[in-house]
């Protein structure tokens, strides 16, 4: 806290020195009292389209916004944003024009400090090239990392204690008035929504003139709050969600006490299904446990209701069941609701919603189909294609969807050039990118519903990507827990089967990764940033990124741990360790039991 910026003054009053400069220039203009102008102490405003898109330049279409804005050439390469440090004592210390707030993007998306489009910025009068945003030394060099960390500060309880008077400033009583002059706030005057009529202006170079100054210079939102706001009550040091209200503190998590993880007596009579496990969740208020075989997915918000694939006669079923556990014989207590004879082949499914479902088989299409479970006019539920996507040139082996970030990901099988995961968009049911392949068929995909990682599997191999593709990390979980031998054997022994994150708030390093393998162990992994030694890349174990996208220190690698030393070269990484001993027993335990 001690180096974070006081929430009770604006910019422009962050140091004394320039403060008083304002000060001065207010007293100078208030006293010369010039035409029908109010003294003001900024002319300057702290939002505007400029500033947005002079901080999202390297993305699309905001580098384009800011081409235009700029007579179609980008600005001189010492004005760009190209550094935290420098934009900051810009903002805060040396510039009197400059009094730029953080934009959101600041606490939820690292890919505006990257130049992954490998725009041209120019070049500084030092001779510097800019390409990425420079970042704090806090950061290591990753711009992932800067936006968890800073994310972690806003989250804060010193910022939750006086975020209120930054909103004072902002959008409260603050804003206007004779409390703003005494918070040193006041700026110009068309700045201020219902200040100025437009309409009543009569001189049309005037009116062009005031209009053209409010559209580059931004305006002061609406005023919202008469008296201060209240304080913000703070959270335990941090706390997870749940869906419909409960509050649970992180200390309650079960990967924080792994010794106390033990089978639950009440799920030991439980029947077993026929066929392997394909999908557990928990539904309701009340906490129901419905589990369903692999050929089976559960139907979100709508209970024990689940789609079933299959079946002999080629057929998909819309099933409901009133137990906690469903099997595709007919004894789980379900009852088909509608069926769909002659459906395409299926192998693996995902419901992103209850009106929507992803399927794919051994033809390697995607089919996206539209479900109705509310009767129509004509009294009937009912099952249609709506379209069909194209991409993968082999079999489709797994499936997984986000809501939260309406993407679908595919996995393919067939080994080598068909091994390849897609990510499509479930609003527009567009293609979005093609993950770098693997070097094996695609086991498990799966995207945290939080974060949007996307995590992939092929035998004993995980990978972790960003929501936009990039690469986080890799294990291989064979080498640590198959005691460093027994080649492709041990892998084979503990080929991962299914995988899990947690999805608690995104700024926290404490998130774990489960991974359930063929060996009958659940095992659990962390991911954290760190500086460390990077071995070369294994060519034909890490998937290749498209030339066009490759930078420089974007490697990953794995940490080992103290017992194995690490050779060069240097650089930025992140790492999945799996927990301690004690943690992997428990998980063992667990499992086996």
């Amino acid at each position: 806290p001690a180096t974070f910026r006081d929430l009770s003054k604006p910019m422009g009053a962050q140091d004394g020195h320039r403060l008083h400069m304002f000060l001065k220039r207010f007293k100078e203009w208030e006293h010369e009292a010039q035409f029908d102008t109010p003294a003001y102490h900024y002319g300057t405003h702290y939002s505007s389209a400029m500033i947005v898109c002079s901080f999202l330049v390297r993305l699309e279409p905001f580098a384009q916004h800011f081409l235009k804005l700029q007579g179609g050439h980008f600005d001189l390469a010492d004005r760009m944003f190209h550094s935290v440090r420098d934009t900051w004592l810009s903002a805060s210390r040396n510039n009197m024009a400059d009094l730029r707030e953080l934009i959101p993007e600041f606490f939820y998306l690292p890919d505006f400090l990257t130049n992954h489009n490998r725009f041209h910025l120019g070049r500084k009068q030092n001779g510097t090239v800019l390409g990425d945003v420079e970042l704090p030394p806090w950061a290591k060099g990753s711009a992932r990392e800067f936006i968890r960390v800073h994310r972690e500060a806003l989250e804060s309880d010193w910022v939750s204690a006086h975020l209120h008077q930054w909103i004072d400033l902002v959008f409260g009583h603050k804003q206007r008035g004779p409390a703003a002059r005494e918070a040193h706030n006041l700026f110009h005057h068309l700045f201020y929504e219902g200040n100025v009529d437009i309409n009543s202006i009569s001189d049309p170079l005037r009116k062009t003139a005031v209009i053209g100054f409010i559209n580059n210079f931004g305006q002061i939102p609406e005023q919202l709050f008469k008296k201060p706001h209240p304080v913000r009550k703070a959270f335990l040091q941090w706390s997870i969600h749940r869906p419909y209200g409960t509050v649970y503190p992180a200390a309650r998590l079960f990967f924080h006490h792994l010794d106390n993880l033990v089978p639950s007596a009440q799920l030991a009579p439980r029947p077993q299904h026929p066929h392997p496990v394909g999908q557990i969740r928990v539904v309701g208020d009340k906490d129901t446990l419905y589990s369903v075989p692999h050929n089976m997915a559960l139907i979100p918000d709508q209970g024990g209701k689940f789609i079933a694939w299959g079946f002999v006669d080629g057929s998909v079923r819309l099933g409901s069941s009133s137990s906690a556990s469903a099997d595709a014989g007919g004894g789980g207590g379900e009852r088909m609701v509608c069926m769909l004879e002659g459906a395409p082949d299926i192998a693996a499914a995902t419901l992103p919603s209850s009106k929507l479902l992803f399927t794919g088989g051994n033809t390697g299409v995607v089919t996206a189909w539209a479900l109705n479970l509310a009767p129509t006019d004509e009294g009937k539920t009912y099952l249609r294609v709506v379209r069909q996507l194209y991409g993968h040139t082999g079999p489709v082996t797994c499936l997984a969807c986000s809501p939260a970030y309406h993407v679908a990901v595919s996995g393919g099988g067939g080994g080598g050039r068909d091994a390849s995961v897609l990510v499509w968009d479930t609003n527009r049911l567009l293609l979005v990118r093609q993950l770098p392949r693997h070097f094996a068929p695609i086991d498990v995909v799966h995207v945290n519903n939080v974060t949007g990682d996307m995590v992939t599997t092929c035998g004993a191999h995980m990978y972790v990507w960003g929501v936009n593709g990039e690469p986080v990390a890799h294990v291989n979980s064979a080498l640590i827990h198959g005691g460093g031998g027994g080649g492709r054997h041990a892998a084979c022994a503990q080929a991962i089967t299914c995988v899990a994150t947690s999805e608690v708030n995104e700024w926290h390093t404490e998130n774990v990764v489960l991974t359930g393998s063929s060996d009958g162990v659940v095992r659990m992994w962390s991911v954290e940033m760190l500086q460390t030694r990077l071995e070369p890349p294994d060519t034909h174990h890490l998937p290749s990124p498209p030339a066009a996208a490759a930078v420089e220190g974007s490697e990953t690698c794995l940490d080992d741990g103290p017992g194995r030393p690490h050779p060069p070269p240097l650089s930025k990484a992140y790492s999945m360790d799996s927990l301690d001993e004690a943690a992997a027993a428990a998980a063992a335990a667990f499992s086996e039991s």
